[in-house]
């Protein structure tokens, strides 16, 4: 797959920090796929990444120099790389806000974007950007070009403030896998990424009209959102719920219908020592700030917490599962299973992956496709959601010895 994306251009400050802990290192710089070349007067940008993120590329001026930004990049190997004895001036990286790389390019000459695109593959990605000589007049104004909007990913303004456990609306996170550049399963030129979000989006819907819900959308458009940002969407909504949404296909074998995972025990413990190594402390656990924590002490704390979640995740489980079977629609034979999910790995969060089903079956495939279908499984999920809710909220109430 290729995505090829025109190079945007607009006036924006210098800000270019040096490499800081904070990155997460979703992806890294490959220095071995990597070399910037110069040639005629311009320059060919070769970037290999250990995994595709979302980006866009700049021009600024006074002086020239190309902008990438990136969603959290390593590029502490950039350094590695062999200059070209022409064309590049200066070449620097580092994180220029939480979740946002930068990688920064300053010219010799003025140049403009040729092409950029990224090509993806076997999970890593290959961004080109080949520039081209140009003279002042015309770099300057493509420079003077107004910023382009942010990726829609909700805003820390628009998510809902915490409440105590079992008062108040319930805060559903809704996490529909793939997106952008990454179009998960396909068939009939049908992608996973379009029937998921348009699943999400109607399940939200459902939701809001049934009353008692607050529902946060890790992305409400066909964009690319890094599985540590779909963690931190949560943790920021204050989720009471994570139900990240797929529909995958199978190489082998066949699988039908509706299945729901819930988080190995031990994918759990793998995760919690992951998450301790690579994601911002402040966002491991809802309301507690680890920053200060080493990683024994975050793991700790997150198998604590962990450990009083799992209980309520099974019971969501079984509540979800039960809903489904009870409006008579189709579930795989074996219809709750645990796994190793990245994107379950939130310790207090009571955090699901819903197959809605399998674009590797032809049934699956036509009941997916059909709104009617969908409508009648966003309905069973609310309804399984409310009976969790309720009991969840009297078990809560239970005292401990």
């Amino acid at each position: 797959m290729r995505a090829f994306l025109t190079a945007m251009v607009l006036v924006l400050c210098t800000g270019a920090a040096a490499l800081a802990d904070e990155l997460s290192a979703l992806a890294r710089l490959d220095a071995a796929r990597s070399s910037i070349e110069g040639s005629g007067g311009g320059l060919t940008v070769t970037l290999g990444l250990s995994q595709p993120v979302p980006w866009r590329v700049r021009l600024l001026d006074s002086p020239p120099r190309l902008v990438l930004d990136t969603r959290e990049v390593d590029w502490a190997a950039i350094g590695t790389l062999e200059r070209p004895e022409s064309g590049l001036a200066d070449l620097r990286a580092g994180t220029v806000r939480s979740g946002w790389s930068r990688l920064v390019m300053e010219l010799a000459s003025p140049m403009l974007v040729a092409s950029a695109g990224m090509e993806t593959g076997d999970g890593r990605a290959l961004l080109t950007i080949r520039l081209a000589p140009a003279t002042a007049e015309e770099f300057a104004a493509r420079a003077s070009q107004p910023e382009p909007p942010e990726w829609a990913l909700p805003k820390a303004a628009d998510l809902p403030k915490a409440l105590p456990r079992g008062t108040g609306p319930l805060v559903v996170v809704l996490d529909p896998g793939h997106g952008g550049i990454d179009p998960g399963a396909e068939r009939d030129k049908t992608f996973e990424k379009d029937i998921v979000l348009t699943f999400a989006r109607e399940l939200k819907e459902a939701l809001l009209r049934a009353g008692g819900f607050t529902v946060v959308m890790t992305r409400d458009e066909d964009v690319f959102v890094p599985l540590e940002t779909r963690i931190s969407i949560a943790n920021a909504a204050a989720a009471d719920v994570f139900i990240s949404i797929h529909a995958d296909a199978l190489a082998e074998g066949e699988a039908v219908g509706a299945t729901i995972y819930t988080l190995s025990e031990d994918a759990s413990d793998r995760a919690a020592a992951t998450l301790a190594e690579r994601h911002d402390r402040d966002e491991l656990l809802s309301g507690v700030d680890l920053t200060d924590q080493d990683d024994t002490v975050a793991t700790v704390l997150m198998d604590l917490a962990r450990t009083e979640t799992r209980p309520r995740t099974e019971a969501l489980a079984i509540d979800l599962r039960d809903a489904i079977l009870a409006d008579g629609l189709k579930m795989h034979r074996v219809p709750l299973q645990s796994a190793g999910f990245s994107v379950l790995k939130l310790p207090d969060i009571p955090s699901l992956l819903l197959e809605i089903g399998f674009l590797s079956s032809a049934r699956d495939h036509a009941r997916m496709t059909d709104p009617e279908w969908r409508a009648k499984l966003a309905k069973a999920i609310v309804s399984g959601l409310l009976v969790w809710a309720k009991e969840d909220a009297a078990r809560a109430q239970i005292p401990r010895d």
